[in-house]
């Protein structure tokens, strides 16, 4: 079994978006993040044998990761055609099998078992990022999705996900870190404090045992 450690240091190895969109919130999610978000997906069996979309696919690095983890199917989606040019030379290059479209997530039909999704925050787009859950709530039976830390997020999307019909079985957060994108960016590197969620349709599958809304569990993947 792939350890956490060489993922991250096989998605480091990937191309970003080479022009993301300010209007699509485009940002390349990193390595150790990336690898971490989907070996957590992979322990909890919603990676290995599993149909995997990855909504606002980007660089492709969820899907190709989700790939690597041995993923019945992979399927990327993004808007941005540039970005997916790079999804799919960065995916030849792992020499992993993943589809990729460019279209606007709601072309997307057909059922899947996990979607992995770092969706827009709704800062520079309000909804984008309800957008993006209900999608993913309609075509998947589990959720694996990034959102900004806050207090405020939390009690908006516990509201807005039970409105959908989803329910959280846990968030666990985790820091993400975003390199100098846009002209208005100062710095080389920032830090962005996430969630991650794991969300199900209500009435699908069950909350794992013993983890909580807060869960930081510690997957020993290491």
């Amino acid at each position: 079994m792939m350890k956490r450690k060489h993922l991250a240091i096989l998605l480091s190895e990937l191309e970003p978006s080479p022009r993301p969109k300010l209007r699509l919130e485009g940002y390349t999610i990193d390595a150790e993040a990336a690898a971490e978000m989907t070996y957590i997906a992979f322990m909890h069996g919603d990676i290995k044998g599993r149909r995997v979309i990855d909504l606002g696919c980007g660089s492709g690095i969820l899907a190709i990761a989700a790939a690597s983890l041995g993923a019945r199917e992979v399927l990327g989606v993004d808007v941005d055609e540039a970005a997916i040019r790079t999804a799919i030379l960065n995916a030849q290059k792992r020499s992993v099998n993943v589809d990729f479209i460019i279209g606007d997530i709601e072309c997307v039909v057909g059922r899947f078992d996990t979607t992995l999704m770092n969706p827009p925050f709704g800062t520079w787009r309000r909804g984008a990022d309800v957008r993006f859950l209900r999608k993913a709530l309609e075509i998947s039976d589990v959720v694996y999705s990034l959102h900004k830390r806050s207090e405020s997020v939390r009690r908006f999307l516990r509201d807005k996900i039970s409105r959908m019909g989803g329910e959280i079985a846990w968030l666990r957060e985790i820091d993400l870190t975003i390199k100098r994108t846009y002209h208005f960016h100062t710095r080389r590197r920032y830090r962005v404090e996430a969630d991650l969620y794991r969300i199900t349709r209500q009435g699908g599958c069950q909350k794992p045992a013993g983890r909580g809304i807060n869960s930081k569990t510690n997957m020993g993947a290491d």
